[in-house]
């Protein structure tokens, strides 16, 4: 597999230079200036890649050509941003960067809790806490028929929290889960006015929607693009939903085997594929994440090689690469396998080593990553001399 990294582009505070010395293949990156919904002109996408090569390095996969929202929920326009991303792939495939990562999550790409969990170590994780989620989403967002998406058990929690959760508290759960992750998708939340009524603005066309309302919309995408996918060679990774669940009330369609299934049977197309996101899988205890790898890997065209540590009530945190609840020597034995140079990022790294003080995104430290990519970098290695040997 290639190793590569996620990007934010020439403004990150972690430079292609950096990246370069520490053994990085591939950049995995995006147009981040523009907006889901517009073009990607061919000689912004060019001159990216170009700055890219002049480092040493290639652009390898696009993470991401974000797909509008009124596609997901098939709004009066979706027909004309469906043209528009028609025509952003073409550019891409013009330039030959061949894999797209995507996802097709209603409004929130990722959900954590806690953004710097504290570990025994000193370092700090993402953390997911189900009661303070529901707190969140009962007590915070309000959201209309919450209570009953959790069982009586976390409500009696809901409302205990609720008589000892501090103001400093509440803000800091509005940051986690809305402001900061939802930069990754819409942009920034922040700002004058309050996130929670802007996020529900962005909740509202969902409603109604249900989970086979989102798989036919996804299915009407796909069938749409695949013609010009097929003619440049584009390989589309869909990325499973983070965690694994519908969130607050809105369906989720890529959080099992059996979507996943849906999802490649639905466009059967070698260019319908998967980011499989060992990550996003593991936070599901439902998944048997490298049963799930075997069985998908040869439509996986994208590796996110990262694992979580599930704890009681449905809380989890992201786990150090050696040690979560994926075996991912085994995953790497499984991709390798495939023969195909298939690209691989570590993913959400711990913060360590002043991490901390740097104003990375949330996940996207350099220390921990870098050490995390040491690591895969060693399994990977044990991994291609054990097949040598066969």
């Amino acid at each position: 597999m290639e190793k590569t990294w996620r990007w934010f582009g020439p403004a990150d505070k972690i430079t292609l230079e950096m990246l370069r010395q520490i053994g990085v293949e591939g950049i995995v990156t995006a147009l981040h200036q523009y907006a889901p919904g517009e073009l990607w002109p061919e000689a912004d996408i060019r001159a990216l890649q170009e700055y890219i090569a002049a480092a040493g390095l290639r652009w390898s996969v696009v993470e991401s050509l974000p797909v509008s929202e009124e596609i997901k929920y098939a709004g009066p326009n979706r027909d004309a941003l469906i043209e528009t991303y028609r025509e952003s792939l073409a550019n891409l495939g013009r330039c030959g960067i061949h894999t797209i990562c995507y996802n097709f999550m209603p409004v929130l790409d990722w959900a954590r809790t806690d953004l710097e969990h504290p570990m025994p170590d000193g370092t700090t994780a993402l953390y997911f806490d189900r009661v303070r989620f529901a707190y969140f989403d009962i007590k915070i967002l309000a959201r209309e028929g919450a209570e009953k998406d959790f069982p009586p058990e976390v409500l009696e929690q809901v409302e205990a929290l609720d008589r000892t959760i501090t103001q400093a508290e509440k803000e800091q759960l509005v940051d986690a889960l809305i402001v900061k992750t939802q930069g990754f998708v819409n942009g920034p939340l922040g700002g004058e006015g309050s996130p929670v009524a802007k996020f529900r603005a962005l909740m509202a066309p969902y409603a109604g929607v249900t989970k086979e309302q989102l798989r036919e919309n996804l299915r009407y995408f796909l069938e749409a693009i695949m013609p010009v996918c097929r003619e440049w060679d584009l390989r589309m990774c869909i990325h499973p939903d983070d965690p694994p669940m519908p969130v607050f009330g809105m369906p989720r369609i890529i959080c099992s085997a059996d979507d996943i299934r849906w999802m490649l049977n639905a466009v059967d197309d070698f260019h319908n594929g998967l980011t499989f996101c060992a990550g996003s899988l593991s936070a599901g205890a439902h998944n048997d994440v490298e049963a799930m790898a075997r069985e998908f890997a040869p439509r996986t065209h994208f590796v996110h090689l990262r694992t979580c540590q599930l704890l009681p009530g449905g809380n989890f945190v992201e786990a150090p690469h050696t040690n979560g609840r994926v075996d991912l020597v085994e995953l790497i034995r499984i991709f390798e396998r495939e023969g195909r140079d298939l690209p691989m990022r570590v993913d959400h790294g711990r913060t360590m080593l002043g991490d901390e003080t740097r104003g990375y995104n949330p996940g996207y430290s350099f220390h921990g990553r870098m050490l995390a990519l040491g690591q895969v970098s060693g399994m990977m290695a044990a991994v291609q001399n054990e097949f040598k040997k066969q």
